[in-house]
C-alpha cells in the first residue's frame, strides 16, 4: 500500500517537473524562468525526500534540507540582481 502511493507520488512530482521544465525553457520572461526554477526545486527537494522514504535512509532528509537552503539563497540573489537591473 505504502509502496503504490510512493509510486503515485513520484509519478506526479515527475509530471509536475516536466511541466515546470517547459515553463524554465519557454519562459518569456526572466521572471517566469526564476520562479519555474524554484519550483524545479522544490520538486527536486521531494525527489529527495521520496527517495529517503523509499530507502529507509535520514541521511537523505539532511542533504534535502541543504539544498533547499541552497536554492532559498540562490532565488533570493537572482530576484535582488533582477530587481536592480529593471
Amino acid at each position: 500500500m505504502v509502496e503504490g502511493l510512493l509510486y503515485l507520488t513520484a509519478a506526479l512530482g515527475a509530471t509536475a517537473f516536466l511541466l515546470a521544465l517547459g515553463r524554465f525553457i519557454r519562459g518569456p520572461s526572466a521572471a517566469d524562468r526564476v520562479a519555474a526554477f524554484d519550483v524545479l526545486t522544490i520538486i527536486s527537494i521531494t525527489g529527495i525526500v521520496l527517495a529517503a522514504l523509499a530507502e529507509g535512509r535520514g541521511i537523505y532528509l539532511d542533504v534535502a534540507l541543504v539544498y533547499a537552503l541552497l536554492s532559498f539563497l540562490g532565488v533570493i540573489t537572482v530576484a535582488h540582481y533582477l530587481e536592480r537591473s529593471v
